[in-house]
């Protein structure tokens, strides 16, 4: 990898016409879409939703420590989820679709009691 000074890095800024840019509007994004031989209208593929933690307990009428003691992780992680400094790692990514879809069944299946 080539090493460049902050210097030159300023130097060398890409160009962009942000006029042109602003003025763009979602039908000439469209056209643009077509011509590329794109579907405008197909559902996105290749992305995750990613829960919103804070929506799921903030819906639940949960604090952060009640909802990690539910959940049976540390307070921190569930501060650093919200705040995304950390996303949740797959089995939690799982647990949390759970609490978020069944949150009745899901402590229920956890034993807890709210």
């Amino acid at each position: 990898m080539a090493r460049i000074s902050l210097d030159q890095l300023r130097a060398n800024r890409p160009t962009a016409n942000r006029a042109k840019i602003d003025a763009t509007t979602e039908e000439d994004i469209r056209r643009h879409m077509v011509e590329d031989g794109e579907d405008p209208d197909a559902e996105p593929v290749g992305y995750r939703l990613v829960l919103s933690v804070t929506a799921i307990r903030e819906r639940l009428g949960m604090t952060q420590i009640a909802f990690a003691k539910a959940i049976g992780v540390p307070v921190a992680t569930v501060r650093n989820w919200e705040q995304r400094r950390k996303q949740p790692d797959p089995a939690a990514r799982s647990l949390l679709t759970i609490v978020a879809a069944e949150p009745d069944a899901a402590f229920r299946a956890l034993g807890v009691v709210r």
